[in-house]
C-alpha cells in the first residue's frame, strides 16, 4: 500500500514557467444588485466550473443535473459488495496532469493545497509482445523530453529512426490550436503515424494508448486531436506524464466539497433533475423546463455531454439557428467502453504499479490496483487481505456481446498478473458507458464554440472549441470557464483568468522548421 501511504509534493510544483496567461475579460468585480438569474444545464466538470465562477461573481445560480450526483463522468454512487460492505462505484480512473491547470484552480476552491490528490510515480506502458515503456525517467523539458523517450523506449532502434520521414513529423514541431486542426482534421491519427512511418512497436504501444484516452480507434479519431496532446505532454510543455489521482472515491474528494462550495455561494444545485427544452422568450430570457415545472433565467450554459446536447437542442426549436442546431445535430458519441471493478481476496503482487497502460491484450485497455492510492479500497484490502483492481475497455464495437467483452478483459487481467489467476472475486461490478465525445476525422467544424448565435446562451463541455491547446478533462473546466466568463463580459462584469500550456511550439527552431512543412 506504500502508494497510498506515500504523499508526494509534485502534485503542489508550480507552474511551467512558459505556461501562457489567458486574460479575463475586465469588469466590476461582482454584481452588486439585480443580478441575473442563470441556469447552467449539467453537473460535470464543465458545469461545476461555469457555475462556481458564475455563483462567485454574485449571480443567481441553479445547476441542474440529470443523474442523482454531481461529477458527471467522474461521479460516484454506494453500492453494497456482498461482504455487507458499502463502497463507492463510478465509472473509473482518471489521470489528473499536471498541465489541468484550470481544473486544479477548480479544485483549489475547496483544497488550496490540493492535498486530495497523490502522485503517482509512473505511467507504465506494457505491451503483448513483451515490450514495456516508462515515462518516470524521461525528461520533462522540451524537447529533451520527446528525445528522451525516443533514447529510452524500446520501441525505437536505429534502424527504425532511419525509416522515420521527419518532413512528415514538422507539423508536431509548432502546435497552434485551431491551425493544427486546420492542416490535420483532414487525417486519421492512424495515417498520420503511418505517413511519419514511426516504428509498429512504438505506433502500439504508445500512441494507440494515448489515442484511445478518446475512446477511440486511432483509425476513427482525427490526427489533430492527437497531435495536440503530443504538444500538450511532451513538446509544449515541461510538465510530462506525470499525474495525480484522488486519495478517495471521487464524491468524497473532489464533488461533496464543490456542492457544498457552492451551495455556499447560494446557488441552488438540482441532482436527479434533467432539463427536457429550452425556450426562447421574447424578452430576451429562456424558459427552462424540468419534468417539474418551467422556469425563467436571463442567461444558460449548456454544459451537456454530445448526446445530452443533441437531445436538448432537438426538443429546442426555437434554440440557436439552423445553422447552429445542424451542427449540433452532426455531433458523434464514441463508441462503448466498459470499466469492470474487482474486489478480490488477496493481494496482487507487491511491486505492480497503481496505473498500468496496456496494448495488444485483446479489450483490455488499462489496468489500476485501487488500493495503491485510494483512501476506501486501501482500508478494505488491509481488513479482508485481498485487492481491489479496475479494467477498463475502451472503444468496444457496439455489437459485441457484453457478457464476452467482460470475460476476455478478466482473461487477459489474468495474463497481465498471473497471481489474480487464483485470486477469488469477492465481488464485481460492470459499468458500460456510451457518452463520451468523438472526434472524427473531418469533425471539428461541427463542434461547437463556446458563444452561440444567442448571446444569452454558452455552451461548455470537453467536446467545445476553445481555441486554446487543452483536452479532456482540461478542457471540459476551461470551457466551462469560458462559457461562464462570456456571459459575465455581457454585463460588465470580470471574468475568470486562465492559463495552458505554450499556445504555440516551445522552440523557435522547431517552430522554424515546422514553417518548412506548411509552406
Amino acid at each position: 500500500m506504500t502508494e497510498f501511504r506515500a504523499r508526494g509534493t509534485g502534485h503542489r510544483r508550480g507552474r511551467d514557467r512558459r505556461a501562457a496567461v489567458v486574460h479575463a475579460p475586465q469588469g466590476r468585480a461582482r454584481f452588486a444588485a439585480q443580478a441575473p438569474a442563470v441556469a447552467v444545464v449539467g453537473g460535470g466538470i464543465a458545469g461545476i466550473a461555469a457555475a462556481t465562477l458564475l455563483a462567485e461573481r454574485g449571480a443567481h445560480v441553479t445547476l441542474y443535473e440529470r443523474e442523482p450526483a454531481l461529477g458527471g463522468r467522474l461521479s460516484g454512487w454506494p453500492t453494497r459488495l456482498s461482504d455487507g460492505t458499502t463502497v463507492t462505484m463510478s465509472r473509473g480512473f482518471h489521470a489528473f496532469f499536471r498541465q489541468y491547470y484550470n481544473l486544479r484552480g477548480l479544485l483549489r476552491r475547496v483544497d488550496p493545497g490540493l492535498d486530495s490528490l497523490t502522485p503517482l510515480p509512473d505511467y507504465p506502458l506494457w505491451h503483448s509482445s513483451g515490450l514495456c515503456d516508462s515515462f518516470a525517467r524521461v525528461p520533462r523539458t522540451p524537447p529533451l523530453s520527446a528525445l528522451g523517450f525516443v533514447a529510452l523506449s524500446p520501441t525505437f532502434g536505429l534502424r527504425d529512426l532511419l525509416r522515420m520521414n521527419p518532413r512528415a513529423a514538422l507539423p508536431l514541431l509548432d502546435v497552434r490550436v485551431p491551425g493544427v486542426y486546420d492542416r490535420l482534421d483532414g487525417i486519421s491519427a492512424h495515417d498520420l503515424l503511418t505517413r511519419i512511418r514511426f516504428p509498429e512497436a512504438a505506433h502500439h504501444l504508445a500512441f494507440e494508448v494515448f489515442s484511445r484516452s478518446f475512446f477511440a480507434d486511432p483509425r476513427e479519431l482525427s490526427a489533430a486531436e492527437l497531435v495536440l496532446m503530443f504538444h500538450i505532454y511532451f513538446l509544449g510543455s515541461s510538465e510530462g506524464l506525470l499525474f495525480d489521482v484522488p486519495d478517495e472515491p471521487f464524491p468524497t474528494a473532489l464533488w461533496d466539497p464543490l456542492r457544498r462550495y457552492l451551495e455556499g455561494h447560494a446557488a441552488r444545485v438540482r441532482t436527479g433533475t434533467p432539463v427536457r427544452r429550452v425556450t426562447p422568450r421574447a424578452d430576451g430570457g429562456l424558459d427552462i423546463a424540468t419534468d417539474a415545472r418551467t422556469t425563467r433565467y436571463d442567461a444558460l450554459v449548456l454544459a451537456l455531454d454530445s448526446g445530452g446536447l443533441r437531445k436538448v437542442v432537438a426538443a429546442s426549436p426555437g434554440l440557436g439557428d439552423a445553422a447552429w442546431r445542424s451542427r449540433i445535430g452532426r455531433l458523434r458519441t464514441a463508441p462503448p467502453f466498459l470499466v469492470s471493478r474487482l474486489w478480490l481476496d488477496r493481494p496482487v503482487a507487491a511491486d505492480r504499479p497503481g496505473f498500468l497502460g496496456t496494448s495488444g491484450y485483446g479489450p483490455l485497455d488499462n489496468v489500476s490496483v485501487l488500493d495503491r492510492w485510494e483512501g476506501e479500497a486501501s482500508r478494505w484490502a488491509r481488513r479482508t487481505k485481498g485487492s481491489v483492481i479496475e479494467l477498463h475497455a475502451y472503444a468496444v464495437p457496439p455489437e459485441a456481446e457484453r457478457a464476452a467483452v467482460q470475460r476476455a478483459a478478466l482473461q487477459r487481467l489474468y495474463e497481465v498478473y498471473p497471481e489474480t489467476r487464483s485470486a477469488g472475486i469477492v465481488d464485481e461490478r460492470h459499468e458500460w458507458r456510451a457518452d463520451c465525445p468523438m472526434f472524427p476525422v473531418g469533425g471539428y467544424r461541427d463542434r461547437p464554440g463556446v458563444r452561440t448565435p444567442d448571446p444569452a446562451v454558452t455552451v461548455a463541455g470537453d467536446m467545445v472549441r476553445t481555441e486554446l491547446p487543452v483536452a479532456l478533462m482540461e478542457r471540459a473546466a476551461t470551457s466551462g470557464f469560458l462559457a461562464a466568463s462570456a456571459l459575465l463580459e455581457r454585463w460588465g462584469v470580470r471574468g475568470q483568468t486562465l492559463w495552458t500550456v505554450p499556445r504555440a511550439g516551445r522552440s523557435a527552431v522547431l517552430r522554424r522548421l515546422a514553417a518548412l512543412e506548411a509552406g
